[in-house]
């Protein structure tokens, strides 16, 4: 499915019924398939809504427009025109590293119909602390298919993937338009919105890769749990960053717990 928003063809799996909502935002590099696994281990019961980020999957500019700005605010915009046009009006908003990050400033913005936040390896709310040399390999870092593979061997997994997820790793990463894939590094990931975390009135669970080498549980403890106020963090064994795909039912049954858990 498709949706006209901001200048951008929004591309968007909308599944299943219920009368709640799970929206997924994925990470940088992946697309709506990132959450596949994820979706799959899910009971049924639940209306899932996966977008693709603007730059990403199928998610490209409308014909004569430009999407020039991949500013957080831009992935939010992108979002809430989503919402609208699905009616949403009770949702729990996941979110996996940049789209964690994203998430984390759309629910600060405390939307009607969010119900839970869930940040799974999410990006700080501060800038990307990293000195510029690695900024710089990041950016290069989805240029080829062998400098994906290095990334995804070398910082990205805690586990070995078979070879069904690295060939879906590689493509949604070579896929992404050029522009989407140099603004994380080069701006997007060093926006500061730690002013504004402290605003998420909803309950929030952290999910952390125990071998995550991008955002540590140790780096997500110091960074959100003193920042956001009805936050708790979980940790998953023996998994790294990219945990939608490393531990996907580990996932799922979090979820499915934390939404349990919520007010009526």
């Amino acid at each position: 499915m498709v949706l006209l928003a901001n200048g951008i063809n929004i591309g968007f799996k909308d599944e299943g019924k219920g009368t709640s909502a799970i929206v997924f935002l994925h990470y940088w590099g992946g697309s709506s398939r990132t959450w596949d696994d994820v979706v799959a281990a899910l009971p049924s019961g639940y209306r899932l809504i996966r977008p693709d980020l603007r730059g990403w999957g199928d998610s490209l500019p409308a014909q004569s427009a430009t999407a020039s700005s991949y500013a957080l605010g831009d992935f939010v915009a992108d979002a809430q025109a989503l919402f609208e046009q699905l009616e949403l009006e009770n949702y729990v908003l996941v979110g996996h590293s940049m789209g964690g990050k994203i998430a984390q400033l759309l629910a600060s913005k405390r939307p009607a119909g969010l119900k839970g936040l869930v940040l799974v390896a999410p990006a700080p709310p501060g800038p990307l602390n990293l000195p510029p040399p690695a900024l710089e390999a990041m950016a290069s870092a989805y240029e080829s298919a062998d400098s994906v593979g290095m990334a995804i061997d070398h910082m990205l997994t805690g586990k070995s993937l078979g070879e069904k997820h690295r060939k879906q790793l590689i493509e949604d990463s070579l896929k992404g338009l050029p522009e989407a894939k140099a603004a994380w590094p080069k701006s997007t990931s060093q926006e500061d919105i730690t002013g504004e975390v402290g605003k998420i009135n909803v309950p929030t669970l952290i999910i952390a890769g125990e071998l995550d080498k991008v955002d540590s549980p140790a780096v997500l403890k110091a960074e959100l749990l003193t920042r956001i106020p009805r936050a708790r963090l979980v940790e998953l064994a023996s998994t790294g960053h990219l945990s939608p795909l490393e531990s996907p039912t580990e996932i799922a049954d979090s979820i499915v717990n934390f939404i349990e858990e919520l007010p009526a």
